[in-house]
């Protein structure tokens, strides 16, 4: 009996050791700055301050465009060329079709905020905005970000460096509108229809070691419908995004999972879909350093939820950038066409 007490004490320890580690781990999203809840018009340089995603657009929105983009200046024009020539093609064909591109700058240490502003300007693209961090958030913090800034009816995030096929778009979005319910819907981009193909074969012993070694991580917590969590070409319908992005916790490459898991636990169809993708030179992930922290964010996620330090519906973000929760900009003087706030000459 004296036996039995003893290992139940040491048994309550270790789970209480346990516990204040993953309280201690568990991240907490940054909310933005002030400065950040603003950004420069591409065609007149007027500082405007950046929509809500919680706010019903002047100017309807077919489809907004994020892209998170970290020390990206020599890669991410190509994929914004590719995007804009896709958008471009799509109204003439559909003529009240619309779209915006929002570059999420997560606090790059080079000129990838300069040199997106003269893709758009040059381009003389006026639904292309960029959203500035002052310091590094992360890609999850990137991605929640901008979304909370999003207009459009149907909400797309895409990585900068282009490895998906972004005409692939049309079979996503037709896919996620046969699911969609009560306006919810999420599209998943995915590679695991390559998984045997020549370019995941070729890659290094340890990308693909670590790649199954996640995939295991992921069966043995629980998530088992999904075979390509990490593909970075995500559609979410507005009403989903809502539904999902306030709560995001995640700030780091693992964002993802938390996304699906909020998706799951909140009944919103999701799909997965097979894409065109290509592997592409210049990623910034460390894949040991990176691959162990997005081990110890899976646990994170999955015991903050299962033991209630998080809890679905209790918003950890500002459901406004720039906005109170009713929309009303908190330091402006008036709009323009799009609904976005002008700064007062003063601030």
């Amino acid at each position: 009996m004296e036996y039995t007490t003893i290992l139940l004490l040491v048994l309550l320890f270790l789970l209480s050791l346990f516990l204040v580690t993953i309280f201690i781990l568990a991240p907490s999203p940054r909310h933005s700055l002030a400065i950040e809840d603003e950004y420069e018009h591409p065609i007149t340089s007027e500082r405007l301050h950046h929509p809500s995603l919680f706010t019903a657009p002047a100017q309807s929105v077919t489809t907004s465009l994020i892209v998170p983009a970290y020390n990206e200046k020599d890669r991410i024009v190509g994929m914004l060329d590719e995007a804009l020539l896709y958008f471009v093609d799509r109204k003439k064909a559909q003529p009240h079709y619309t779209y915006e591109i929002v570059v999420v700058d997560d606090g790059s240490t080079d000129a990838t905020t300069k040199v997106v502003q003269l893709w758009a300007k040059r381009n003389r693209c006026e639904d292309c905005r960029v959203l500035t961090f002052v310091r590094n958030r992360g890609k999850g913090g990137a991605v929640t970000q901008g979304m909370l800034t999003a207009r459009g009816e149907w909400i797309l995030f895409a990585d900068a460096d282009g490895a998906a096929k972004f005409s692939d778009l049309d079979k996503l979005e037709s896919q996620a509108k046969k699911i969609l319910k009560d306006g919810l819907a999420v599209g998943i981009g995915s590679r695991a229809h390559m998984v045997n193909t020549e370019a995941v074969v070729k890659r290094s012993l340890i990308r693909n070691f670590l790649m199954h070694s996640f995939h295991t991580l992921l069966l043995l917590l629980g998530i088992h419908s999904i075979k390509d969590t990490q593909c970075g070409f995500k559609l979410l319908s507005r009403r989903a995004a809502q539904s999902i992005i306030p709560n995001m916790h995640v700030e780091g490459f693992i964002f993802d999972i938390e996304m699906l898991l909020l998706a799951s636990w909140n009944k919103i169809p999701v799909i997965e879909v097979p894409i065109n993708w290509h592997e592409v030179p210049g990623t910034k992930m460390n894949l040991v350093v990176d691959s162990v922290k997005m081990a110890k964010d899976l646990v994170v996620i999955r015991t903050c939820y299962a033991v209630g330090f998080w809890q679905v519906g209790r918003f950890v973000h500002r459901i406004g950038t720039g906005a109170t929760s009713n929309g009303e900009g908190e330091r402006s003087s008036s709009s323009n066409k799009t609904g976005e706030k002008r700064v007062k000459k003063d601030e």
